[in-house]
């Protein structure tokens, strides 16, 4: 049992800098002891100066709180003899033992000294799926009460529960895992060490649990094939009452909806029939279970799996567990297997490889920490479930699955193996769009002899096609590769292969002076060709931004420096090759670390061979008339900035290649909330290739579904074709702050440029309006992934969210959680973007108006999914507010309307919007 005492500490103070005059206003401390909490300390603190707001709406600590409340330097030397002896746990420590340290001194008490653990990096180590590390994000996640987050009472209660539990699944961890994670804790930033030193203790000498196998004695959790099928058979509910019977068994007091009875029958006719249609079915009128429900029982039925493919991972994530659910009300087990990109999972091999080098830096152990404990939990080595760093994100890519081939040892533990095995026996097969447009590309394809497909959001399975052929040069990405075998004074694996070459006696002194030549020549000719690329159309660029998106002239690529790049790469992988050659012959008088190092350099090896190919289609290749080419930088950050896209012109033939495999042999049902847009009620399904003998049906929100909708548009902004940028990012600014007040928070701002986003996000800081009382989240700008951020918006109460393109559509926010979308631009596509210019010319070509025909579809297409952001059910409130005075002045402004689904439109001035908006919430 531990002998260690741990002092669970957490402060509220009136801000982060004490040498600036931030005081403490209240200090919480849980003693730990034996696995068990003790005892507990809280002070209430007078800062002698008064709280600031955002810290009272942040903590509901006031003023009148600490009224009474002693300052901190009569509690100074209680705090430090408290904690004397004690290992000092917080939740990031950084702060707490910093601010604390500085207080002490501050009032003339020596600085505590001892051990510490933060809870965060714990948190991250030991649970490394979780979605976020704030201390509300774990104790949801992990059910610890925490009865008011940013109270340090509370605060300090969470994190101590969170330490117990912690430790207790320590001491579960298999002894190989937990041997494997002390040697790399003393590596972090603070002393785990302790923790896993204390849980080694426990669990010497006990036998590892027969849940686990051993992959070159690392731990994994042995996988399980998928459950049988249900025993039962299960009819098609044919009628309404039946329908009815099958959805109160997910929940009693559901009845089926007309669309998505109507869903249902469709898709069940549909793969009975083997015959493809096209279903638009709105918000609200449950799309998911409307082809759930048919699609397991003709895979039942048939005994052939079904295919449901959506557009994202995380979406697909977001579909198993709608399976699950399924399963749980029907009480039926449903044989589910998710497929991603082979890249997705792990490779085995190469993580046991990398444990074995020692130049190791603290985000690559961390990692590897992390790592760890997921192969004890994780059915299915998909990387995407392991939340890491950005520089966590670099060790990641070095061990992601690229190739089939695998060691005799490793077959048995390669999760895309056996993810490809559970096909062969699943009944629901869930993927992405760029999986299923690729599988056909496969020697075996996975999707064969199935009973059905389903194509959800299929509006942007053109899209999926588009990116899955789209061959990108990034120069960050290069650089990183050419750094990894030289270029480097401290590059560690050219030293690891010289002491190899040393240690059997080869001559490589010669060897080496000709690699870094070889290296250097190639440095120079490719820096050359960068500065080309840099320097081009930079007369031209528009001054108004410092973003340059152009296409990539073909005078351009006829530049002899790319020709001289692509010898001198050729001439230096050679020189790689032959430079670790004399020992690759020697593989049984290696040690562990030297074929770690060797299989490293090949790999590296083999990287730039796929770079240079790479090289030959992006630069020395003459593009086909169905596909354009492009480079995009910014001015801010280069070259590190610069990327060379090249890409097709549309994804229609891709997806005729793979749909004509299953035509006459499956159904097919294209479905998604928005595949009409406007007039053109086939664009989607024309953009995709569907030939106009496919039926579209589509169907109407529930009655009242949209009651609390209200569309108003603001007449006295200014006309955005007549003013400045500047001017009008003024205007958008001023009416996002008068929303942001008037609703309390929860808006969206939705925009079509990453510039006119930044300057309107730092036109409201600047004003000072909101930066007391509200969080304001900006895409680009605030760091995190779209998920995290929207995570983050979720959970203030006040705050408003910034974003482009990505947060139109698939994005889920309840009512509580946002009452406004703010559309800043209609969102036209800018004429000069690559792919829609190189698409706008085909359709001139054909002697179509490239507006109406793409660029008017397409921008209502995404009016109607912004608009989807707003109300998810049928008693949700909320304002969709139109800033872009075209839709309006313009006679295409009413095409963007009539696409609405039926709600209230206003025209209103911004003092009226904020009436409207008041009028509303005092109904």
């Amino acid at each position: 049992m531990s002998t260690s005492k741990y002092a669970v500490v957490d402060l509220e103070t009136t801000g982060h800098s004490p040498s600036n005059g931030d005081r403490i206003i209240q200090i919480a401390i849980v003693f730990i002891e034996n696995n068990k909490i003790i005892d507990t300390y809280m002070r209430y603190v007078h800062p002698q100066r008064s709280i600031p707001p955002f810290i009272h709406q942040l903590t509901s600590i006031g003023d009148e709180d600490v009224k009474d409340a002693a300052p901190f330097e009569n509690i100074a030397e209680e705090v430090a003899d408290l904690l004397a002896g004690c290992i000092f746990v917080a939740h990031n420590t950084d702060f707490d033992v910093s601010f604390l340290q500085k207080e002490l001194v501050r009032c003339g008490v020596s600085k505590w000294h001892g051990k510490t653990i933060d809870t965060v990096e714990l948190a991250k180590i030991m649970y490394p799926t979780l979605s976020g590390y704030r201390l509300q994000d774990i104790a949801e996640s992990l059910n610890i009460s925490l009865k008011q987050a940013h109270r340090a009472d509370d605060d300090a209660e969470a994190t101590a529960l969170f330490l117990l539990q912690a430790i207790e699944k320590i001491k579960t961890l298999p002894k190989e895992t937990l041997n494997r994670m002390h040697e790399r804790s003393f590596a972090m930033k603070s002393d785990v060490s302790t923790l896993f030193y204390e849980a080694l203790k426990h669990v010497r000498g006990k036998e590892t649990s027969a849940d686990y196998a051993l992959f070159r004695g690392i731990p994994y959790l042995k996988s399980k094939l998928p459950a049988t099928a249900w025993s039962q058979p299960i009819d098609f509910p044919a009628d309404v009452p039946a329908k009815d019977r099958v959805m109160q068994k997910i929940d009693p007091s559901y009845h089926v909806r007309e669309g998505q009875a109507q869903l249902m029958d469709l898709t069940w006719q549909a793969f009975v029939e083997k015959k493809q249609i096209a279903v638009e079915i709105p918000t609200g009128a449950g799309k998911t279970i409307g082809y759930l429900v048919p699609a397991l029982i003709r895979a039942y039925e048939t005994k052939q799996p079904v295919v449901i493919s959506t557009f994202t991972n995380h979406l697909v994530d977001t579909l198993a567990e709608e399976v699950q659910k399924l399963e749980k009300a029907l009480q039926v087990t449903i044989p589910t297997t998710v497929v991603k990109g082979m890249a997705n999972y792990i490779s085995f091999g190469k993580f046991e490889e990398l444990l074995h080098f020692n130049d190791e830096v603290y985000d690559d152990s961390i990692t590897i920490m992390q790592l760890l404990v997921w192969l004890t939990e994780t059915t299915t080595g998909d990387l995407d479930e392991v939340n890491v760093s950005g520089g966590g994100q670099l060790f990641i890519d070095r061990i992601r699955k690229r190739s089939m081939r695998v060691k005799k040892d490793e077959r048995v533990a390669d999760f895309y193996t056996h993810t490809i095995k559970n096909c062969q026996q699943s009944m629901v097969l869930l993927t992405n769009h760029s999986m299923l447009v690729n599988d056909q590309q496969r020697y075996d394809p996975l999707f064969h002899s199935i009973s059905g497909l389903v194509i959800d959001e299929a509006h942007q399975l053109n899209q999926a096609a588009i990116r899955t052929h789209q061959q990108v040069f990034s120069y960050t990405k290069w650089k990183y590769v050419m750094s990894q075998l030289n270029g480097l004074s401290s590059c560690q694996l050219l030293f690891d292969i010289q002491d190899i070459l040393k240690r059997f006696h080869f001559n490589h002194k010669t060897t080496t002076e000709r690699l870094q030549h070889s290296f250097n020549e190639f440095m120079l000719a490719f820096d050359e060709s960068m500065l080309v690329l840099v320097n081009s159309n930079s007369n031209s660029d528009n001054k108004q931004t410092t973003r340059t998106v152009k296409p990539l002239s073909k005078r351009l690529r006829s530049n002899e420096i790319f020709d001289k790049v692509l010898r001198k790469m050729n001439d230096y992988i050679g020189v790689t090759e032959n430079y670790a050659m004399p020992i690759q012959n020697l593989s049984s008088e290696l040690t562990l670390h030297e074929q770690a190092a060797l299989n490293e350099w090949f790999y590296w090896v083999n990287e730039m061979k796929i770079k240079a190919g790479e090289w030959i289609e992006l630069f020395l290749e003459q593009p086909k008339s169905s596909t354009t080419i492009w480079m995009e930088k910014d001015s801010r950050s280069l070259p590190g900035s610069l990327q060379i896209k090249k890409s097709p012109v549309n994804g229609a033939q891709v997806i005729r290649d793979f749909i004509d495999t299953f035509e006459g042999e499956a159904g097919i049902v294209w479905t998604s909330g928005t595949l009409t847009a406007g007039q053109q009620d086939r664009f989607v399904l024309d953009q995709a290739g569907l030939p106009s003998s496919v039926p579209l049906y589509t169907f109407d929100a529930p009655a009242n579904f949209y009651e609390g909708a209200h569309t108003l548009i603001v007449e006295d902004m200014p006309d955005i074709q007549q003013v400045s940028n500047e001017e009008y990012i003024e205007a958008v600014a001023d009416a996002l702050i008068q929303t942001a007040v008037a609703i309390e928070g929860r808006v969206f701002a939705l925009f079509l440029s990453h510039d006119m986003l930044k300057k309107t996000h730092q036109a409201v800081i600047d004003s000072e309006s909101l930066q007391e009382e509200y969080m304001l989240i900006a895409q680009g700008v605030s760091s995190g992934s779209r998920h995290k951020l929207l995570k983050t918006f979720k959970q203030q109460k006040k705050a408003v969210l910034f974003g482009t393109t990505s947060f139109w559509e698939g994005v889920d926010v309840p009512s509580e959680q946002l009452s406004a979308v703010v559309v800043v631009r209609l969102p036209f596509t800018s004429p000069e973007e690559p792919l829609f210019k190189a698409r706008s010319e085909a359709l001139v070509a054909e002697h179509k108006n490239a507006f109406t025909h793409l660029g008017l579809p397409e921008a209502i297409l995404r009016f109607r999914q912004g608009f989807g952001r707003l109300i998810r059910s049928s008693d949700e409130q909320g304002f969709f507010i139109i800033l872009d005075r075209r839709i309006d002045t313009k006679s295409y402004g009413t095409s963007f309307l009539q696409a609405l689904p039926t709600s209230s439109v206003k025209k209103v001035s911004l003092e009226g919007l904020v009436n409207e908006i008041e009028n509303c919430y005092n109904e």
